[in-house]
């Protein structure tokens, strides 16, 4: 079982704390960390994308010119796809780009993840942190405290500092149940609250009743 600091938002430390290897210190699986980004990244397309086929562009109801004697290729509509205006052929269609992954899946990818970042050395602990006014500079003194480049910050939710990292291009700020994949790849660095920690560890080895919606 791995032995991780806690520190203060100030870089103090302030104890230790012991991490579950099932959450933290799992085999690092490569093609489940693709299979869950995919997986995401599908899910999250709009799918809103259209273009008009050929039966469904306006005019070209008759035959542009005669069949035979012109000397010109046959025509049957000014609407067909050769034709500037004509309808699109095979083009995009509404449809939904979501597939299915199993929960299980789900679940190991985020395990792979998390435990890739604490192999990195990049996961930090935190007592926790809370902020007496919203302040983004508070935050960028914590990066700098912290000598971190970018950060995902799991955390309670808490609205002043929510706020306070929404202007911040390289922070995300997430809760624990929101905790997944494609954030913890995203970020270089990962900074969880103990309280975070004991959250993303029962819930990812069943302490508590799966919740309907988990991103996990």
């Amino acid at each position: 079982m791995a032995t991780v600091d806690i520190h203060n938002p100030n870089r103090e430390k302030v104890g230790e704390l012991d991490l579950d290897d099932a959450v933290f210190g799992a085999e690092v699986r490569e093609h489940l960390l693709y299979a869950a980004v995919r997986y995401q990244r599908a899910k999250a397309r709009a799918g809103t994308h259209k273009v008009k086929e050929r039966a469904e562009v306006a005019g070209g109801g008759r035959k542009p010119w005669r069949q035979k004697g012109t000397g010109r290729a046959r025509q049957g509509t000014i609407r067909a796809p050769q034709w500037r205006g004509g309808g699109v052929v095979f083009g995009p269609r509404v449809r939904v780009h979501a597939f299915k992954l199993n929960r299980k899946v789900r679940r190991a990818a985020l395990v792979s993840a998390i435990s890739r970042r604490t192999e990195e050395s990049a996961l930090v602990v935190l007592e926790d942190w809370q902020l007496s006014e919203i302040k983004t500079r508070q935050v960028t003194e914590f990066m700098k405290r912290f000598e971190l480049a970018d950060m995902l910050l799991v955390a309670p939710r808490d609205e002043r500092l929510e706020r306070s990292a929404r202007n911040i291009p390289s922070v995300t700020v997430l809760p624990p149940e929101g905790l997944n994949v494609y954030d913890v790849l995203r970020r270089r660095n990962l900074v969880m609250t103990r309280a975070a920690v004991e959250a993303v560890t029962a819930r990812l080895t069943g302490s508590r009743p799966a919740v309907e919606g988990d991103a996990a």
